[in-house]
């Protein structure tokens, strides 16, 4: 008797610890339909206003040091940018695990310069955007390998 009760107590736990693994793959299939979406409204169509209300929770968290906290803050900071005349944000790739999104692109603010390569990091929590994350570097005028940067 001892031996059924113990099987059966190992089989239930075995099944309920393999049972996240089909959350987690919707999970993020969910959030790549949500940052996809984001990523047309925002970087294709430079939505930023638009965007950031659909997408991005109020109180958004912000590790860039040179913006505040916020969503209005964000739009305040971003909307200049991506309105003007000549700016173009091409997002080469989009990648997508669980509560995590990275969208790698080529953002150049004036066509006059080549821009640079942005990878910006978001956290989603509840199918909003509730924190950002950015690396950025810059286009240089020669390099010392022949790997395109895109």
């Amino acid at each position: 008797m001892t031996r059924i009760v113990v099987s059966a107590l190992l089989a239930a736990t075995l099944f309920a610890s393999a049972a996240p693994a089909r959350p987690r793959a919707s999970e993020t299939e969910r959030n790549r339909a949500i940052v996809t979406a984001f990523a047309d409204q925002f970087y294709g169509r430079r939505d930023v206003a638009g965007a950031f209300e659909k997408f991005v929770v109020p109180d958004y968290i912000q590790h860039n040091p040179g913006l505040p906290d916020g969503r209005d803050a964000a739009v305040a900071a971003l909307a200049p940018k991506f309105s003007a005349p000549g700016a173009r944000f091409d997002v080469k790739r989009i990648i997508v695990d669980g509560d995590l999104a990275v969208i790698h692109l080529h953002g150049r603010t004036d066509p006059a310069n080549a821009g640079g390569a942005v990878a910006d990091i978001y956290r989603l929590k509840d199918g909003k955007i509730v924190e950002h994350w950015d690396v950025i570097q810059p286009m240089p005028a020669t390099a010392r390998n022949p790997h395109p940067m895109f």
